[in-house]
């Protein structure tokens, strides 16, 4: 017992009055595992509530996520306290250099700052799909500083979260769980206008990615430079990968305009030479 004692007892650190002592690195490891353990067994408590009773994924993990920062801000405090520095004097006597720090990381801040946002407002969620700089992500994950989303090709993407919340993001998953899509055609010019119409219905009908039959509505939108223009709208739920459902739709709609032999134009044009100089005039098919 007198070997412990003196064990612990014993300093590892010694700068003037100043010592760390044994004791207080288990200390230490002792607070560090109880946050650990109690993270843990909170993670545990909110995740089997949330399938229990059918909890919101994206909320529960918001929740999470908050209680976990919150939880390690305090055990930082303990830590330095435990160690002997006490953490009011701390603050004060860096005051300065907190400015300058504050200057210097003023965007990483900013980040930190947006991520609470968006753990406590719970705007964005994880599995929400959204559209940032043109690019659609599924959320993954929503770190305090940076949110993880995977793309249509899944590559993994890191983003800031001040991108988030101080730029123009569409959230898909806000709409109603179908949502509005169109694929738009041109073709030439005397072709059968009912028969395009027809042709682009019985396209989307075709294929297994669309909801609600009654709300696919071919329209002749325009008499455009080198062709008729059309479009087709359809309901579907594969929101995140709708890009492969209107490719597989575009080939349908290829191949029954090659069979009803309605031809895609490509814009033309008539030379003129007048006098020595050269005039381009588009070509109306």
């Amino acid at each position: 017992m007198d070997t412990l004692s003196k064990l612990l007892d014993f300093n590892l650190i010694s700068i003037g009055e100043y010592k760390i002592k044994v004791y207080t690195l288990v200390i230490v490891l002792l607070i560090s595992l109880a946050t650990k353990v109690i993270l843990r067994l909170i993670k545990t408590a909110l995740f089997r509530r949330y399938k229990v009773v059918h909890l919101d994924k994206g909320n529960t993990y918001a929740l999470y996520q908050i209680i976990k920062y919150t939880i390690w801000v305090i055990t930082l405090g303990l830590i330095l306290e435990s160690v002997g520095i006490k953490v009011t004097i701390l603050i004060a006597g860096s005051a300065a250099l907190l400015v300058g720090l504050g200057l210097g990381l003023q965007q990483t801040f900013n980040d930190v700052i947006s991520g609470i946002i968006l753990l406590s407002e719970k705007s964005i969620k994880i599995n929400d799909i959204l559209e940032i700089d043109g690019d659609i992500v599924e959320i993954q994950e929503i770190g305090l500083r940076t949110s993880t989303g995977l793309n249509r090709s899944d590559i993994s993407i890191i983003i800031p979260n001040s991108l988030i919340t101080t730029n123009k993001v569409i959230n898909w998953s806000h709409q109603k769980k179908k949502i509005r899509f169109k694929i738009s055609v041109g073709v030439a010019y005397g072709s059968d206008v009912d028969l395009v119409i027809k042709i682009l219905e019985e396209s989307v009908l075709e294929h297994p990615e669309f909801n609600d039959t009654e709300m696919i509505e071919g329209r002749f939108m325009n008499f455009g430079n080198s062709s008729l223009d059309f479009e087709v709208l359809f309901f579907s739920e594969n929101v995140f990968r709708i890009e492969k459902v209107k490719s597989d739709i575009r080939r349908i709609i290829n191949r029954k305009f090659i069979d009803n032999k309605i031809v895609v134009p490509f814009p033309q044009m008539d030379l003129h030479f007048k006098s020595g100089h050269t005039e381009i005039i588009p070509k109306n098919e």
